[in-house]
């Protein structure tokens, strides 16, 4: 199972009629208006994690954990405003007639609670099937069909289950809907990080009274919920991480930069011709056609393409490569050759945005994403507006350390700024990376009076 995947996980269990029609009155009564706000915070807690991302949040609650936070709503919630229960409203404040066969499940509801249940081995044919509490070990008998046909021997539900109106004790028992269907792994994941997290709520209170599984799963149930989606979001970030970018061309996309500000072409391009994985390649025609510029390009391939690629000019280097951990390890590396000669001035780490759909996640392959030329030149016209946006202002090493707008002042300074920028122009990021430019210099020259 994927628990980037919406399909895989969500089903429903067809719910006893008269349970049914008692927890639509519960239903009713929780939208009273002077419930709301105790509502809103019950969800708050039950849905936590998708709250707290609010609509920065990659992914949205399945429908069946939203109904299993409509269930601790109306079973386990206790208003923090002195109201009393739902369960409590329902059986001892409303004077609507209820009738009896609805109102023997209100204690049955009362008493359950959120669990996870592994799926027992059955006899073909058989009216019941048996789950296993990965909780406490309890058993259940629950009708045969409220077991989903395609969950595996041995999947475990994460639902709730309402024993049977009469013995206390009895096995017999029924779904109250919604559940959702975890792998034996994923499951016992989340039932330890759940129970990591009730540990430490008894050391920091100083009592092992929530030690007892149903007491725990009872008061703290919405723990499960928001660790499950924490487990979700987990998931489908570690989808994301493996998708592969490439460029129209099938190329490895390099989507991660950083650029750093020098003066001492020499001292760094014969530098990268000795550090170990490095080979010089040619720098782009484009960019070199007619002129003698300071312009050298290095490389560093994997087992089978280019994984990172270094371009040094006159006065600047940007550094490209595939992935994060790439770019923190050659940064030390650049660190660890050049020191002070080389001042970093920004990166960026973060792919074009695009919507990518969770079916294409949950596939066995790594997904593989092209980027456009324009998302390319977006992607690059953003970093650059970044890192110049402060450049009047910041000490420059090819001016001997002062700043573009104090060397302006002079008219030996002016012409000394615009060269730099002439030479910046030249050598645009966009330019040596597509062929088109990504930045419009002139505002550099305005920022420091020359235009």
């Amino acid at each position: 199972m994927n628990l980037a995947n919406e399909r895989v996980v969500g089903r429903s269990a067809p719910v006893n009629k008269d349970l049914g029609r008692l927890i639509s009155r519960l239903d009713q009564l929780s939208l009273s208006p002077g419930f709301a706000q105790q509502r809103r915070i019950a969800f708050e807690r039950a849905l936590q994690v998708y709250v707290e991302l609010g609509s920065q949040s990659p992914l949205t609650p399945l429908r069946e954990e939203v109904e299993l936070a409509d269930l601790l709503l109306y079973a386990d919630f206790y208003p923090e405003d002195g109201q009393l229960t739902l369960i409590e409203q329902l059986r001892d404040v409303i004077t609507e007639h209820i009738p009896e066969e609805e109102r023997v499940w209100l204690d049955p509801l009362k008493h359950s609670y959120l669990d996870l249940v592994e799926i027992l081995p059955s006899q073909a044919g058989a009216a019941r099937r048996s789950l296993k509490s990965l909780g406490d070990g309890r058993l259940y008998d629950i009708p045969a069909e409220s077991v989903p046909r395609d969950a595996a021997l041995g999947s475990v539900l994460f639902t709730r289950l309402v024993r049977e109106p009469g013995d206390p004790e009895s096995r017999l028992a029924v779904l109250a809907g919604p559940m959702l269907v975890l792998s034996i792994q994923d499951a016992r994941a989340l039932y330890e990080t759940t129970g990591e997290e009730r540990r430490e709520m008894e050391v920091v209170g100083g009592s092992f009274e929530l030690g007892d599984w149903p007491e725990f799963a009872k008061r703290f149930g919405h723990l499960l919920l928001k660790n499950f989606a924490r487990m979700r979001l987990a998931a489908l970030l570690e989808a994301v991480s493996d998708i592969r970018y490439r460029t129209e061309t099938d190329a490895p996309y390099f989507y991660v930069m950083a650029l750093y500000e020098h003066h001492e072409f020499t001292f760094i391009s014969g530098g990268m011709t000795e550090l170990e994985g490095w080979a010089e390649d040619a720098p782009p025609e484009q960019a070199v056609t007619g002129s003698r510029r300071k312009l050298r390009r290095f490389v560093r391939r994997g087992q089978k393409e280019l994984v990172a690629r270094i371009t040094v000019t006159a006065t600047e280097l940007f550094l490209e490569c595939d992935s994060r951990g790439s770019l923190d390890e050659i940064k030390h590396t650049l660190a660890a050759t050049f020191g002070y000669s080389l001042h970093f001035r920004g990166e960026i780490a973060q792919p074009p945005v695009r919507q990518v759909t969770q079916e294409e996640l949950s596939g066995n392959e790594p997904l593989t994403v092209v980027v456009t030329g324009e998302e390319d030149r977006s992607l690059v016209k953003g970093f650059l507006e970044t890192v110049y946006l402060e450049w009047a202002d910041r000490e420059s090493p090819a001016l001997g350390g002062d700043t573009p707008r104090h060397t302006a002042k002079t008219p030996e300074g002016r012409d000394r700024v615009a060269a730099l920028i002439d030479d910046m122009e030249r050598c645009d990021f966009g330019l040596l990376r597509s062929g088109i430019a990504a930045f419009d210099y002139n505002v550099l020259r305005a920022h420091v009076g020359l235009c």
